[in-house]
């Protein structure tokens, strides 16, 4: 069931200028809406002040699969110490976009061709999931006669992770680890790989092990994420100890909080950074975390208008072109999409304009009862003809979305700096 939505009505969600501009210009080209639009300008002071809070020593690396855009990458690339990619087409795509950035590669099942091709492109690090995958990325390393760069990602006991929080910070959270998860390896697994490190063969000295990540969940609040690091750092801190691992890196993940009930709120960064600058203390250490959905959800809109508007048994249902097949966040995520309405004053037809007053359901044009942006939300007006403008569509909005589900057309892609 979707959640109420707070920011729903226009009056209560402020569309910047030039975003309105620009939805009421592609609303005069029939094929121009749907359109996302990406507000670089606030992308890069979002940005700048995520890296500002942070402190020396704690290294921030952009997790791509929250928003692969090419501009969007090459803004944040310019403050990001690194890029996080998850497959062998986000390394291809990243090399294009931003050529010679820092690469991690995370993400569970690596195929040997991908490993290979990411020793090949100089990767810098490999997050790495299972001995089987250890074992692989050995070979590739020392087929192409390479040094490979590792952190081990550790999927904690449910002891590590006791002393969490009852949940995330929203309901917007997902839990990746601590339990039975396909993400990681238990700490056993982690001593089978140390030891296979041990061995001299022409795999095991094609790989140098730099330290450990791990990522908990997602949805945290800032004091929730700080109690999180705690718990990862005690556990790498012990562990690269125990191996005998100089000057350690630790990843701590992302996971940090974007609340869709509440657009205007943002993750207390300056907290998050004053409580890992008193964390990272240890000489010789390397702290790096690795936001997504944080960083870019946004800056970017979704803008399309309404088809139709129509009473069914009682609702109201606002039918805009799109969907969830472009935008397939808040089904994913169980909210409502926050948005704004654009109103048009122009009706060329001659016949009534369909409209709803109060209260109304938006939906897709997709032919499933699950394609829902928003549901039972409070709004003035809607009438047929007008915009809705989704905001906080800047990450797993068209990137996640299930885009060939009855061959509508692609939404239109616009870069604008607001201010």
């Amino acid at each position: 069931m979707l959640s109420p939505a707070t920011a729903s009505a226009s009056d209560e969600l402020n569309v910047p200028e030039a975003v309105r501009a620009l939805a009421e210009q592609l609303s005069r080209q029939d094929a121009a809406l749907p359109a996302y639009v990406y507000d670089l300008g606030g992308l890069d002071s979002h940005v700048a002040a995520i890296r500002a809070a942070l402190p020396v020593g704690v290294e921030f690396c952009y997790a791509v699969k929250a928003n692969p855009d090419p501009a969007v990458l090459r803004v944040v690339a310019r403050y990001a110490d690194g890029l996080e990619i998850a497959s062998g087409g986000e390394l291809a795509h990243v090399t294009a976009a931003v050529p010679g950035a820092r690469l991690t590669f995370g993400g569970p099942g690596k195929t040997p061709a991908e490993l290979a091709a990411a020793v090949r492109a100089g990767v810098a690090r490999f997050h790495v999931e299972s001995p089987h995958e250890l074992r692989q990325l050995g070979v590739a390393a020392a087929a192409a006669g390479q040094t490979a760069d590792v952190l081990l990602r550790v999927n904690l006991p449910p002891e590590e992770t006791a002393s969490a929080p009852a949940g995330p910070a929203s309901r917007e959270g997902l839990v990746m680890g601590g339990g039975p998860t396909p993400f990681g390896m238990d700490p056993s697994l982690l001593d089978d790989c140390a030891r296979w490190l041990t061995e001299s063969t022409p795999e095991t000295r094609a790989l140098r092990l730099r330290g450990l990540h791990a990522h908990l969940a997602s949805g945290l609040d800032a004091a929730a994420a700080l109690a999180a690091a705690g718990r990862i750092l005690d556990f790498a801190r012990r562990w690269c100890a125990r191996q005998g691992v100089r000057n350690p890196e630790i990843n701590l993940g992302g996971g940090m909080a974007v609340d869709y009930q509440k657009p205007t709120e943002r993750f207390d960064w300056a907290a998050y950074g004053h409580g890992l600058a008193h964390a990272a203390q240890i000489n010789g250490e390397t702290l790096r975390v690795e936001p997504g959905r944080a960083v870019t959800a946004y800056c970017g809109w979704y803008v399309t208008r309404v088809l139709d508007v129509k009473p069914s048994h009682g609702k109201t249902f606002a039918v805009v072109a799109g969907g969830t097949h472009h935008l397939r966040t808040p089904a994913a995520k169980g909210h409502n999409q926050p948005f704004a309405v654009v109103p048009v004053e122009a009706w060329p037809h001659d016949w009534p304009r369909p409209a709803a007053v109060g209260q109304a359901t938006l939906v897709g044009q997709l032919c499933t009862p699950k394609d829902v942006l928003a549901r039972d939300v409070h709004l003035p007006a809607l009438r047929g003809g007008d915009l809705v403008a989704f905001a906080m569509a800047g990450a797993y909005a068209w990137n996640i979305s299930h885009n060939n589900f009855l061959m509508h057309p692609p939404p239109s892609f616009h870069h604008i700096r607001v201010g």
